[in-house]
């Protein structure tokens, strides 16, 4: 298939934009990547996700896809000779798309409030709710994985692209504020399986590195706190 037919809006630093060229990668999809800049939407962007307006959008023979789980589900059945994503089962395909939507739901607005918190306490709280969350996801993994190194068994799978792309942001704020929130010693198979995952061919090449993705998130903050109030 021509590289022209298949286009993936967004930006390096975008966790939901990874999972997308994740997915792409699996299935070893080539594709012209858009990067959209900080602070303006491309007519492009705006035309091919006008109810959003938002990265990922993936454009596959001039159709766009809109929102990373769903790209992410697309890719798995528009090139269904590659490796599969989502289980076969139905049962684990249910439980991998519940605890998808836990992490986009519950434990992802935990890891971001840690950015938004002031003062010490909030910020506790904040690293209290990451850390429960981690809990039940070592739970999860170890069901989920059956023994394995990823959620989806012998191989990157729908959820651990799901959590895995937040990794990158999950060090800046390990390193901005001077914590570990993923802790071998209470989450060991999690640890493990993030090293795996961050280390994994289709991963490595697209999952930022820490000190590029604290200097990005400095210049974001900055750029936030020097915003003007939205008017009433």
């Amino acid at each position: 298939m021509a590289e022209s037919e298949i286009k993936l809006l967004g930006a390096w630093p975008s966790p939901f934009v990874m999972r997308a060229r994740i997915a792409l990668n699996i299935k070893s999809i080539d594709y012209e990547f858009h990067q959209e800049k900080l602070g303006s939407k491309s007519q492009l962007l705006l035309e091919s996700n006008p109810v959003y307006k938002k990265i990922p959008v993936l454009i596959h023979d001039q159709k766009p896809i809109c929102e990373s789980l769903i790209i992410v589900q697309y890719v798995d059945e528009a090139w269904s000779s590659g490796p599969s994503i989502l289980p076969s089962d139905p049962y684990d395909r249910a439980i991998a798309r519940f605890w998808a939507a836990y992490i986009d739901d519950k434990w992802f607005p935990s890891l971001s409030g840690l950015a938004k918190a002031q003062g010490e306490e909030a910020k506790k709280a904040a690293m209290d709710q990451v850390r429960e969350g981690f809990l039940l996801l070592e739970e999860a993994f170890g069901k989920c994985s059956k023994g394995k190194d990823f959620f989806g068994g012998d191989r990157i799978g729908y959820l651990d692209i799901a959590l895995g792309c937040f990794l990158g942001w999950l060090r800046v704020s390990e390193k901005m504020n001077g914590v570990k929130l993923l802790d071998a010693a209470k989450t060991p198979g999690l640890a493990g399986w993030a090293d795996k995952f961050c280390g994994d061919d289709a991963v490595k090449d697209v999952m930022p590195e820490t000190d590029k993705l604290t200097e990005f998130a400095k210049i974001l903050f900055q750029a936030k706190a020097n915003a003007p109030p939205p008017a009433n």
